[in-house]
């Protein structure tokens, strides 16, 4: 997905976030029972959460909680991620994931996965 002008990769939003808690049990019942969201997946290390518009990814991370990722699409996560690393974004691992984080100049984290653009209209 090259951006206009052909020289970076084209990040767009999507509609999920993820957060790191320490305690997945707390979080199911807080997520799934207290505030009633249906839950999608359960496995050892993460729970994913179905709230309407935003698809909520909990992941188990006791040494290091991470609050509210967003998440945007790439069409080549390669090419995403070296762009990201060149620009000064620093590569950020959070608890058993395989796939890392991304850290802005700011301190902000945001995720990026790959997936084809949408065609539309």
């Amino acid at each position: 997905m090259p951006a206009e002008d052909g020289n970076r990769p084209l990040l767009r939003s999507n509609r999920e976030m993820a957060i790191h808690v320490a305690d997945l049990a707390r979080a199911e019942a807080f997520y799934g029972k207290l505030l009633g969201f249906r839950l999608v997946r359960r496995s050892l290390d993460q729970l994913e959460f179905d709230t309407g518009e935003l698809r909520l990814y909990v992941n188990r991370d006791a040494s290091n909680p991470i609050s509210y990722i967003p998440s945007f699409d790439v069409e080549d996560y390669h090419e995403a991620r070296s762009f990201l690393e060149a620009a000064g974004c620093k590569v950020r691992f959070a608890g058993e994931q395989s796939v890392p984080y991304f850290e802005d100049p700011f301190g902000f984290v945001f995720d990026i996965i790959e997936r084809p653009a949408r065609i539309t209209g």
